[in-house]
């Protein structure tokens, strides 16, 4: 384990105009990785990423099952109750500096649903002491993730033709 503390706003949902951002639980993490669906998702949920996620998860929990409190969080549409996707912090900060990670399902993007939730958890984020500016790198070939960086509010700080880095600082 780390000698950071866990993320100070483990347990509780962040919630928007019209999501809610909540700790994944452990039945979900093993239908997950079990490759099985539950009722409350998406048609299309988990994608890729979310299994990529739901594994970390997993080993981040150990034997116990509990998933603990690091910043990974599904995206719950308000208005459907259904998973629509998921959206990480890399914990623990280093140097101050946690990385942001997020998807929505193919099915309801374009609602500016990932804006929204990177928005509520970079600023849930900024809020734990121990963290001083959230990161996230992009591809410059994938324009709706820029897009998406832009609309939550960081700022792009350096690219290198290839991969944009982009910022929100205390």
């Amino acid at each position: 384990m780390s000698s950071f503390p866990a993320l100070s706003l483990a347990g509780t949902d962040l919630i928007t105009e019209r999501l809610v951002l909540r700790d994944w639980s452990a039945d979900e993490i093993a239908a997950v990785v079990r490759d099985e669906r539950l009722a409350h998702w998406a048609v299309d949920f988990p994608a890729d990423g979310d299994r990529v996620i739901a594994g970390f998860v997993a080993e981040q929990a150990g034997p116990s099952g509990a998933p603990g409190a690091y910043g990974h969080r599904l995206i719950v549409e308000r208005a459907s109750g259904a998973v629509v996707g998921s959206i990480s912090l890399l914990w623990p900060p280093s140097e101050g500096a946690v990385e942001l990670g997020y998807g929505v399902v193919p099915s309801r993007r374009g609602r500016g649903y990932a804006p929204e939730a990177a928005r509520a958890l970079v600023t849930a984020a900024l809020a734990v002491p121990e963290v001083t500016a959230v990161h996230a790198d992009v591809e410059l070939c994938n324009p709706a993730s820029v897009r998406v960086l832009e609309k939550a509010g960081l700022r792009r700080w350096s690219d290198d033709g290839t991969v944009a880095r982009f910022r929100a600082c205390l």
